[in-house]
């Protein structure tokens, strides 16, 4: 921003971010230059390169529906079945398997490096982007800078912007060109910049990471940090199983651990109703409570002339699931990840 003068820039950021945050409130124009300066001061200490720096502080611009989206994350109220039948559509099933056929040689490769097998490097991208074909709205620079000013997370997303400026300046990448999610994920498996500064791998051989614009740069990538976090690939993510009706609902955080025989000694078993596996292994279970305790309210029990009860179903989870988590810490994104990874075997 002041790479063109003081004065100069002050002018020009300020009827960007003034017009930029017109009917959303008030604008703090010395909070918002506070915030460059710091970005500049920052950048200068990593020895980032002026022309990035400029690049990115030249015409900052505040974006009023990342405020909006920040302030009015609602709480998730979707059920189990209704998230699945979203997440693993027939179409992004098919998609997958016609990804598949498009990258053979490029999958084979990521599960002989990182052991991490093809259908489950599907699955996250299918996801993550529905195969790249989900477009970034935001420039990453004005969304960094636009959670910044927020200032909910301000530390987080400063170091966000900082690594970012790194990486374009690392692999020569134009700054400017690089867009994301409103809140700041990017690329095919959509990675923050701290993220793909750890795990970005070059996995076409141009000598740079590029995960948004290079499928081999990206699978490498997710690969990598798939790796990185123990994936397992001679273990299952999770095994649907029924529960018995009165089954203790407080068991079902995902938290609660005991080994498959304790499962299937309080009832649990496979979804035809054989017995889960007799072993020592621990896992832990997971379910759409809500859904269950509608199944298990006292008022179901006056009418014994009503229809049987649901059948009532759960997800037995094992290490990998765990793993997904350290990716996206939601129960229901990991079943949905072990789905679509099953679908696309």
């Amino acid at each position: 921003m002041f790479a063109i003068g003081r004065l100069g820039g002050v002018v020009l950021a300020c009827i960007v971010c003034v017009c930029a945050y017109a009917n959303t409130g008030s604008f703090d124009i010395d909070r918002w230059y506070g915030i460059l300066d710091d970005v500049r001061v920052r950048a200068a200490n990593e020895k980032i390169s002026p022309h990035v720096v400029d690049a990115v502080l030249v015409s900052p611009v505040l974006i009023p529906s990342i405020l909006k989206s920040d302030k009015n994350q609602s709480e998730f109220k979707m059920t189990l079945d209704a998230y699945l039948s979203r997440t693993v559509s027939q179409k992004r099933i098919k998609s997958g398997h016609s990804m598949r056929t498009k990258y053979p040689t490029m999958l084979a490769n990521v599960n002989k490096k990182f052991g991490v097998p093809p259908h489950v490097i599907l699955a996250f991208w299918g996801l993550e982007s529905n195969y790249g074909e989900i477009k970034a709205r935001h420039k990453l620079t004005n969304a960094f800078l636009t959670l910044a000013y927020d200032g909910r997370r301000e530390t987080f997303f400063k170091n966000q912007l900082i690594e970012l400026m790194k990486i374009a300046d690392k692999n020569k990448l134009d700054i400017n060109n690089i867009y994301g999610s409103w809140a700041g994920a990017m690329g095919h498996f959509q990675f923050i910049p701290t993220t793909l500064s750890q795990y970005g791998i070059d996995g076409n051989g141009d000598g740079r990471v590029d995960i948004i614009n290079s499928v081999g740069d990206a699978m490498f990538s997710a690969a990598n940090y798939l790796h990185h976090l123990g994936w397992n690939a001679n273990e299952r993510i999770v095994r649907r199983v029924i529960l018995p009706a009165d089954f203790d609902v407080g068991l079902l955080d995902g938290k609660t651990k005991k080994t498959l025989s304790e499962w299937a000694y309080m009832g649990v078993t496979n979804v035809d109703g054989t017995q889960i596996p007799d072993a020592d292994m621990l896992a832990g279970l997971v379910a759409d409570i809500r859904a269950i305790e509608s199944y298990q309210s006292p008022e179901l029990d006056m009418d014994t002339d009503i229809a049987p009860r649901p059948i009532i179903y759960a997800y037995l989870t094992y290490p990998n699931f765990y793993r997904i988590k350290k990716w996206n810490n939601s129960n229901w994104y990991a079943i949905a990840i072990a789905t679509l990874a099953d679908e696309l075997k």
